[in-house]
């Protein structure tokens, strides 16, 4: 194990709260081997931040620090929340001795993935911006990682020619396909783990060898900063003004309408609702529905609204909707009877905006009745050159470019 000399800690205040973080993580299970405790424990996360970040930040389970943006303010780099570093890395199952890729570099993830390989294992770490390259670099050299970790700088869409294969690959980057060259690098019994965006949902799956294709063994709820270069996929927005001259922007990961200008003020139509009779309680995740509706409601989209829309000023809204020709709804709840909870609905703009509602709402049905309260969906990836099998169950199967996903919820025992 590489001890750190806490040389930036002003006092034990740093060390207190990486131990109060480390203990959180282990009792929420999301570090679940002695390995990956000692890593956290070891490395000084505070050390790969900007300088001046409070540490309360630095040390919170589900904060991410963003370390670079562009000159619109959208994040380009960051330190990942340390509930989904952790998870990545058990997910992973990352070992001594491993030979592990990162795709996406930042210094701290290769940190605690040097501590984790141990002094028998090894580390690369890949990144296209020059601007973070040099900051890893830099910051594992003051942390005394450098001979453990090689950082280079390369677009890893194109392959690292010379590197070998990896037993495991990290993506820390949102990814909207998996190219054939990590695919390259994957050892036969490898596993990468990949933040894989789907119809603009994204979920950070293991996925290992299953003959062809690859079959998933764990899958989390966690957003990235978007993967650059070759691989990037930008989605298509669409912004609808209403009549305080604010915004409801309208996001397309595939599947863009065929004219969106017959959403030309939309806004100012008359809002209709549709209710799915489907309740939630209070406490409940309902991730699984978004995930559901990304991968069969046609016409699905993300929405973003600007502050005093009618959108925003909602007590709770979600920001999944779906567009039908001149219209468009987009997922709402209102109080249930008796206070047991929120009924799932929707609420729509446009002339046939209840035909968007309904067509939202039977998806919120289906998923209750299909999906709810069974075992979490499972993912698999096809390659090009394979054909995906047919899988028992309720299965969302969505292109990409260089394969297939495939979402499957288990149908009731």
């Amino acid at each position: 194990m590489t001890h750190i000399a806490d040389t930036s800690e002003s006092s034990e205040q740093a060390r207190s709260l990486r131990d109060a973080l480390v203990d959180r993580l282990m009792t929420d299970g999301m570090i679940t081997s002695l390995v990956v405790e000692a890593a956290f424990r070891t490395v000084p996360r505070h050390a790969f931040v900007p300088a001046g970040t409070p540490l309360e930040v630095v040390y919170d389970v589900d904060r991410s620090v963003i370390t670079k943006t562009d000159e619109y303010g959208a994040h380009l780099s960051s330190v990942s929340a340390a509930y989904i570093q952790a998870r990545m890395i058990e997910q992973a199952g990352v070992g001594p001795g491993m030979r592990v890729l990162e795709i996406g570099s930042g210094g701290y993830n290769a940190a605690l993935l040097a501590e984790v390989v141990g002094v028998d294992g090894h580390v690369v770490s890949v990144d296209i911006d020059a601007d973070i390259t040099d900051r890893a670099r830099v910051l594992l050299r003051e942390t005394g990682y450098d001979d453990r970790v090689r950082v280079l700088r390369a677009d890893a869409v194109r392959g690292l020619p010379g590197e070998g294969v990896f037993d495991r690959i990290l993506v820390t980057v949102g990814a909207w396909d998996i190219p054939p060259a990590w695919l390259d690098h994957l050892a036969p019994d490898g596993v990468i783990v990949v933040p894989l965006r789907m119809n603009g949902v994204t979920r950070t799956i293991a996925l290992r060898r299953d003959g062809d294709h690859l079959t998933s063994t764990s899958s989390e709820v966690a957003g990235f900063v978007p993967l650059q270069g070759e691989g990037a996929r930008p989605e298509r927005i669409f912004r609808l003004p209403d009549r305080q001259g604010r915004f409801v922007s309208l996001r397309f990961d595939v599947g863009v309408p065929n004219d969106v200008r017959q959403l030309d003020g939309v806004l100012n139509t008359e809002r209709s609702e549709v209710w799915s009779g489907v309740t939630v309680g209070h406490s409940e995740s309902f991730a699984d529905l978004h995930l559901w509706l990304a991968g069969f409601l046609p016409g699905f989209c993300l929405l973003a609204a600007d502050d005093g829309t009618e959108l925003a000023d909602e007590s709770r809204w979600f920001p999944f909707g779906v567009v039908r020709g001149d219209s468009f709804a987009y997922l709402a709840w209102r109080s249930a009877d008796g206070d047991s909870g929120a009924e799932l609905g929707a609420r729509a703009f446009g002339a046939h905006g209840t035909d968007a509602a309904a067509a939202m709402t039977e998806q919120i049905q289906s998923w209750h009745q299909k999906a709810r309260h069974r075992p979490a969906p499972t993912f698999a990836y096809w390659p090009a050159a394979t054909s995906a099998d047919p899988v028992p169950g309720h299965v969302a199967a969505l292109t990409k470019t260089y394969g297939l996903v495939t979402i499957s919820w288990p149908t009731a025992s």
